[in-house]
């Protein structure tokens, strides 16, 4: 599964359980460190745990995906889930308001799900160093 379909997966799962205004954001030209974020509400404690164990589960049980770090706490009102390509974050809508990650990240496009995967062209094999050689004197 590549990094959009694991994104898209993710945000069909917190709607699963009824997450609110949710968000796939494609980050793959303004940051290093992932490909997509998916942004999620919930409305209290038990909400955010519902759409965070739905996520990690389903991915586990399904396709064999387990995060790779999980930060945050329930009590914090904001949990990340960190699958390397694709990071999830979890939060209640004040926090979420107050953090602003999608003005953070306002360069980034929105993902729907109907665009088509760009098909990246195969990178072009590396030119051999060239030596120099000193003149025949």
């Amino acid at each position: 599964m590549d990094s959009k379909q694991l994104a898209l997966v993710c945000r069909e799962l917190a709607d699963n359980r009824k997450a609110e205004n949710i968000v796939v954001l494609d980050v793959r030209e303004l940051s290093s460190v992932t490909d997509y974020f998916v942004v999620a509400s919930g409305t209290s404690e038990p909400h955010l745990r519902a759409i965070t164990d739905e996520i990690t589960d389903k991915l586990r049980a399904e396709h064999q995906l387990r995060p790779r770090a999980v930060d945050g706490t329930l009590q914090t009102a904001w949990v990340v889930l960190d699958y390397f390509d694709v990071i999830v974050h979890v939060m209640r809508a004040d926090v979420r308001e107050r953090y602003d990650l999608e003005g953070l990240w306002g360069d980034a496009p929105r993902v729907t799900g109907d665009e088509p995967s760009p098909v990246k062209p195969p990178r072009k094999p590396r030119a051999k160093a060239r030596t120099k050689t000193k003149p025949a004197s």
